[in-house]
């Protein structure tokens, strides 16, 4: 009798430890399931220009909603310290690296190499020369270059004088505006006294160069700026000079500052591009490209030595006349923010 009781209980203990073991087991599955979260480096040039911190709010929030981490790095607008920072998110595995680069040429042989390492590349916003990325997603720039210029066309006088003030040389994005740019000024009676790129998008660079081109033509009608930031600066210049509302400015990004000054009357337009549209619309096809779907892109663009697939989406001038429905409609500003200086007009 003892013998059997004696049998009976190590039987049990034997399936309690058996069933241990396999809850155990089954933890550590789960563990490892859980730890293995898809993991994108998202690599920026710098928060300097005020979206920049939007596009990455919107990129993380909604790529962490699709289950993945996303790792941020911020260049400060040091090449060198990107190459570096890249190299940094290739030796932490990502499955995905997605780039807004600070010099356009300069990264691709580190591109290059994370894709050599079975990484996902996206270029975000600027492409990427000669580094035959998985995916390029930015806006039609020609296009930006285009409603600039038509707002110029429409607003000076004929004949008249204009300053451009294009952005730094090492972003592609700059070739492709100017590109636009021109294309309409080709055909305009408008006079281009003064042309600048701001080295490294510095504002600054805006505020000398108008300053110096009145110096040279005190008759200025238009500045045609390469975004808000340097419109900022042009207008500071010409507010100095008690020029402030009387010259054309143009500028890109509908920053508020930017949309303060359309309704206060020292801007005359901006080119509103839909920022969270696009980190939305990146970060769900970084995530299929790392899972290894594959994704409805027709549209390529030359990289210099590749065709890369291309996700365009549409800019949009915007300016006193539309700015309520585009921009505080749409929900990209505020109404109180962008009529904080002025009443809004009925």
């Amino acid at each position: 009798m003892k013998k059997k009781i004696l049998v009976q209980l190590l039987l049990i203990i034997l399936i309690l430890t058996m069933s241990g073991c396999k809850s155990k087991e089954e933890d550590t599955k789960d563990t490892g399931a859980t730890a293995k979260k898809l993991q994108i480096g998202l690599s920026f040039d710098s928060f300097v220009i005020e979206r920049w911190q939007r596009d990455r709010d919107v990129f993380v929030s909604t790529a962490q909603e699709l289950g993945a981490e996303v790792n941020v790095q911020n260049a400060n607008g040091d090449v060198k310290e990107q190459i570096s920072q890249i190299e940094y998110l290739i030796d932490k595995k990502m499955d995905a690296i997605v780039v807004i680069a600070v010099d356009s040429e300069a990264c691709s042989e580190v591109l290059q190499k994370a894709k050599d390492a079975g990484i996902v590349v996206i270029a975000y916003d600027r492409l990427v020369s000669n580094a035959d990325v998985d995916l390029y997603i930015s806006f039609d720039n020609e296009k930006v270059g285009h409603l600039m210029a038509e707002t110029l066309v429409k607003e000076v006088p004929k004949g008249g004088n204009i300053i451009t003030i294009f952005g730094s040389t090492t972003d592609n994005n700059v070739t492709l505006v100017e590109k636009g740019f021109n294309e309409v000024m080709e055909g305009a009676d408008l006079n281009i006294v003064y042309s600048v790129n701001a080295k490294g998008w510095l504002a600054e660079e805006a505020f000398n160069a108008v300053n110096t081109a009145l110096s040279e033509n005190s008759e200025i009608d238009g500045v045609m700026c390469g975004n808000d930031n340097l419109a900022s600066e042009a207008v500071r210049a010409l507010s100095e000079n008690r020029l402030a509302g009387k010259v054309v400015v143009t500028g890109q990004d509908a920053d508020l500052v930017a949309c303060q000054r359309i309704v206060e009357g020292t801007q005359t337009m901006t080119v509103y591009k839909p920022v969270d549209q696009l980190a939305k619309t990146a970060a769900e096809y970084a995530v299929k490209l790392a899972t290894g779907e594959k994704i409805d892109v027709s549209e390529t663009i030359n990289d210099g030595s590749h065709e890369v697939p291309y996700v365009k989406l549409e800019p949009i001038a915007v300016n006193k006349d539309n700015i309520y429905k585009v921009i505080i409609e749409g929900g990209f500003q505020r109404e109180e923010d962008v009529y904080l200086n002025v009443p809004k007009e009925e």
